[in-house]
């Protein structure tokens, strides 16, 4: 399924990496050009989840970098709300002008699978894949459970009530939780919050025993020493937790996370497309855009242009629908 990023590029690494962005840019899009008069005016950014959280923070790093190419600028607006369909919903339905694009996440692929949805992925026009991360399993730094063994062995008693956070209802979070329950043969009650930072900070609070969220959400945290990881759901251990476990290296093939992309409304003209995804290209080859990705954790080589971007949310989407249907997700 998803490929994470096991460790930092290193400077050749990045050097190489870099590079191959360019050249993916002079073979996907044309020279950079407003000719065409767009964009005219600040562009909004629909980010569908609370600010704080992984979504909102790649999406303002982003905007950042993307104003040294489009001067006009792009605002971030916030529509949080049923695991990102809010939001969604918003984008789908504005004028198909470029000027209201959608950060998405995985939930667009499989939200409709649930009934939480009356639209998949094909219901906008993606431009770019910027990147992606894997689950990771949180607890108190206080927690009793000092592993992912310790975390299920309580999961599996009758009278145990474990309470594990999500970024919503029908979230990736939350499929990760209940994924997580099928493989451990564990018992969670799911509490879902309107993202995963307001999540982070009900696990600070005391109100849930665990979240289950993405690397560069909770390893702040983890560093800090306010929280402990217990898992990661990635093919290999990942920089800011190299000292914890895979869950694949506890006998549990759980290789799950999430993405952030960028998709317009499906009617938007090609070459309104076109300056978007050149846009896209030249601002995540930004340095300074890379320093804030490697210095939060983010990683920084699953770039993917507007047909590769297809191609894997079409593939995901299909290996999500088996979890989907295999798995009772509830409150």
């Amino acid at each position: 399924m998803n490929q994470f990023l096991s460790k930092a590029p290193s400077p050749a690494r990045r050097k190489h990496l870099l590079a191959g962005l360019g050249m993916l840019a002079l073979a996907a899009a044309p020279a950079f050009s407003q000719t065409a008069g767009y964009p005219q005016h600040p562009i909004q950014l629909i980010v569908p989840y609370q600010a704080g959280g992984g979504a909102d923070v790649m999406a303002r790093a982003f905007s950042k970098a993307a104003a040294k190419v489009m001067p006009q600028g792009i605002v971030i607006v916030n529509k949080p709300g049923a695991a990102g369909v809010i939001g969604w919903q918003e984008v789908i339905r504005a004028k198909p002008d470029g000027y209201k694009v959608a950060l998405t996440t995985v939930e667009l692929t499989f939200l409709h699978y649930l009934g939480l949805a009356k639209f998949d992925q094909s219901a906008l026009r993606p431009v770019a894949k910027l990147n992606a991360d894997p689950a990771v399993v949180v607890v108190r730094s206080d927690s009793p459970y000092a592993s992912i063994e310790d975390f299920l062995a309580q999961a599996r008693k009758p009278d145990a009530n474990i309470q594990i956070g999500n970024a919503g209802q029908g979230s990736m979070w939350h499929m990760a939780s209940a994924a997580l329950a099928e493989k451990g043969k564990a018992t969670f009650n799911y509490i879902p919050y309107q993202g995963g930072a307001p999540a982070l900070l009900g696990l600070l609070g005391g109100h849930i025993d665990a979240v289950i969220a993405s690397a560069p959400e909770v390893i702040p945290y983890v560093n800090s020493g306010k929280l402990k990881a217990l898992g990661v759901m990635s093919e290999q251990r990942i920089k800011g937790l190299e000292n914890t476990p895979t869950l694949r290296e506890r006998n549990m093939d759980l290789v799950l996370g999430t993405w952030r992309g960028l998709a317009v409304p499906k009617d938007t003209p090609e070459s309104v497309v076109q300056v978007l995804r050149e846009a896209a290209e030249k601002s995540m080859r930004d340095p300074e855009l890379w320093e804030v990705m490697e210095k939060q954790f983010f990683t920084t080589d699953t770039y993917e242009d507007a047909p590769a971007f297809v191609a894997s949310m079409d593939k995901e989407s299909a290996e999500l629908k088996v979890i989907a249907g295999s798995i009772a997700l509830r409150p």
